[in-house]
């Protein structure tokens, strides 16, 4: 737990809680904050789905999410709060070993605070999953 917020942000782990394992119960920042739309697993040139699986689609998503973070002069480790919207969690529980090789490819050892949420359909045909982000750059 890193405790200086001018170096970024510092993740809150209550007294007796076990640690939690690819997330963080949640985080403090101070900074310019940063809020990303949510992104789906397409090229974000020509729109279309490069994968058809949740694993290579959340991969997608994830780089489309860092694209838009450094076009905002952040990277991984601004990254406060991450929210995944599912169409399905079946597909999400069977590919968490692949989503987390993933995630620990594009983002190191720092874990957001997250949520996964299932809701009843998401915009983009063919779209299993969309993430959206919430960063802050230290002062």
């Amino acid at each position: 737990m890193r405790q200086d917020a001018q170096a970024g942000p510092t993740l809150l782990q209550p007294d007796g809680w076990p640690r939690p394992r690819g997330y963080a119960n949640g985080v403090a920042a101070r900074g310019r904050v940063l809020f990303v739309s949510g992104q789906v697993g397409w090229d974000p040139v020509s729109e279309r789905m490069i994968e058809t699986d949740f694993a290579g689609q959340t991969r997608q998503a994830l780089e489309n999410v860092l694209a838009v973070l450094r076009s905002g002069g952040a990277g991984p480790e601004h990254v406060t709060r991450l929210t995944w919207y599912v169409a399905d969690l079946e597909p999400y529980r069977a590919a968490r070993p692949a989503i987390g090789t993933a995630f620990r490819s594009l983002f190191g050892g720092h874990f957001p605070a997250m949520s996964v949420i299932q809701v009843a359909a998401l915009l983009d045909p063919g779209a299993l999953v969309e993430i959206e982000a919430t960063a802050v750059v230290p002062d």
